[in-house]
This record gives C-alpha cells, sequence and structure tokens, in this order.
C-alpha cells in the first residue's frame, strides 16, 4: 500500500500484512495482534464489511474478542469455525475451552516461527565460524 503525501509516495504495509509479521517466538508480538484487531475493530465499528469481518473472525487474539464477534456475527463465525475451530467454543459460550485453543494457536504460530527462522540462523552461525576460522589462520 501506498499513500502521496506532501513528502511523496510512502509505502505502508497493510493491517493484514502487518498481523502476519507479529506472528513471531516473542509474546509481546502476539499481544500486540490483538490490540491492532481491537483498534480496527474500533475505528470500523459503523461499517462492517465482509472482508474485514473475515479477517477480526480470524486473527482476534482475546477470548472476549472473540467471544463478542461470534455473539456479534453468529453466522459469519459458524461459517469461519472451518478455518479457525476455536469460533465454535467461542459460539457456545464456553470460554475455557476458548481460552486454551487461543494459547494453543499461539504456541503453534511460535514454533512456525522457530521452524520458519531455523534455516537461516544455522547459514548465519556457519557464517560467523568461518569468518573466526579465517580470522584465526
Amino acid at each position: 500500500m501506498v499513500f502521496d503525501l506532501d513528502i511523496g509516495l510512502v509505502p505502508v504495509v497493510a493491517l493484514e500484512d502487518l498481523v502476519l509479521t507479529k506472528k513471531t517466538q516473542r509474546d509481546k508480538d502476539w499481544a500486540t495482534i490483538g490490540e491492532l484487531i481491537e483498534a480496527d475493530m474500533v475505528a470500523h465499528q459503523a461499517q462492517v464489511d465482509e472482508r474485514r469481518l473475515a479477517f477480526w473472525l480470524r486473527e482476534a487474539r482475546s477470548a472476549d474478542t472473540v467471544i463478542e464477534l461470534a455473539q456479534a456475527y453468529q453466522e459469519a463465525a459458524a461459517a469461519a469455525a472451518a478455518g479457525r475451530p476455536l469460533l465454535r467454543a467461542a459460539l457456545e459460550g464456553n470460554r475455557a475451552a476458548l481460552e486454551l485453543q487461543l494459547a494453543q494457536e499461539q504456541i503453534e504460530g511460535k514454533a512456525a516461527d522457530r521452524q520458519y527462522w531455523a534455516p537461516l540462523r544455522r547459514e548465519l552461525e556457519a557464517m560467523r565460524q568461518e569468518h573466526r576460522r579465517r580470522e584465526n589462520t
């Protein structure tokens, strides 16, 4: 996404892409996802389109927010539950199950991030060791 400002064209990451970048190994990034979704919900509460609602249902991080969305948009939540099963718990009002599933989602997201970065870390470590070896010879 690019904005044309007085200073010229300024590239800005879309909210959906920013949320993806926050699915890291850091707890504070996962909390940020929740904050971003809730801020977007407040900013667009007067005009909720189907794409935005699907995004909220897919990415909301707090049990309160997921339950609020599921209750307000039951049909959309039921349809989205195929891709995000924890929405079923929200629709049923099963807070304990929902909180467990949110935690599991975060654990899986952190594991995916570790797996994604593992080859690069190995490559960087090999480069560092090679650099040290060359310095010592």
